[in-house]
């Protein structure tokens, strides 16, 4: 199984969109869908834009009407969608301390999240493409080493997980990724097409998006008397 990933958003307050989103696809052909992505953009965006390696989802050169037409045709490609977000107001404290956030765990830990929600399956191979990220306090190393460990027991016997960070201007299926996490991000931040992108994506949708963290400060502070943390 091919599966490819990209986010929308930060995590810092600076940053004033309320959601921060995970989005990712398999296909069956990721080659024909990577060359008839490439073949869309090379003749249906404005001739100044065609000659680009990538075109993004935020990109301001497009107009809402071929924003609107892309996700169209992706959505045409059978691509199969599942997604997470968490809420930047219900982040954890395990991931803050005094003076920082501990964002590239948190990452980690959501990426990890999002492709749990491709198991079970019967496919000995998770191959996971993601795009390149600067990940604060941890290694790329270390990145792959905690998604694997995360997902292996709900592996079949025999299966593995292969993890690359790669640049999406050499990978036309990121960029894809691009535009479905950028759509379901204007859709939950609430942005002017984002009920019109999320009704063309909802049939693509596998299950529902994964809220992370949701409960979490209604637990901490709705405790027990003797419960612990």
């Amino acid at each position: 199984m091919h599966i490819f990933l990209d986010e929308s958003g930060q995590f810092h307050d600076k940053h004033h969109d309320e959601y921060f989103v995970i989005g990712s696809f398999t296909i069956g052909d990721t080659k024909r869908t990577a060359k008839r992505f490439k073949s869309w953009y090379h003749s249906k965006f404005p001739k100044h834009m065609r000659g680009q390696s990538e075109i993004k989802f935020s990109d301001s050169g497009i107009t809402d009407k071929l924003r609107l037409k892309t996700i169209k045709f992706i959505c045409s490609l059978d691509v199969r969608i599942r997604f997470s977000f968490i809420n930047k107001s219900n982040i954890p404290d395990e991931y803050r301390t005094k003076n920082t956030l501990e964002s590239g765990l948190l990452y980690t830990a959501i990426v990890g999240e999002t492709l749990e929600m491709y198991l079970p399956t019967d496919d000995l191979l998770l191959h996971v493409f993601c795009d390149q990220r600067r990940l604060k306090g941890v290694s790329k190393k270390e990145f792959t080493e905690k998604v694997k460990t995360h997902l292996l027991l709900n592996l079949p016997k025999g299966g593995h997980v292969k993890i690359e960070m790669v640049d999406s201007h050499e990978y036309s299926n990121i960029q894809i990724a691009d535009w479905i996490v950028g759509g379901i991000a204007s859709y939950l931040n609430k942005k002017p097409l984002g009920e019109k992108i999320f009704g063309l994506l909802k049939n693509n949708i596998i299950g529902e998006g994964k809220e992370m963290f949701k409960d979490y400060w209604n637990n901490k502070y709705n405790k027990k008397p003797n419960q612990i943390d």
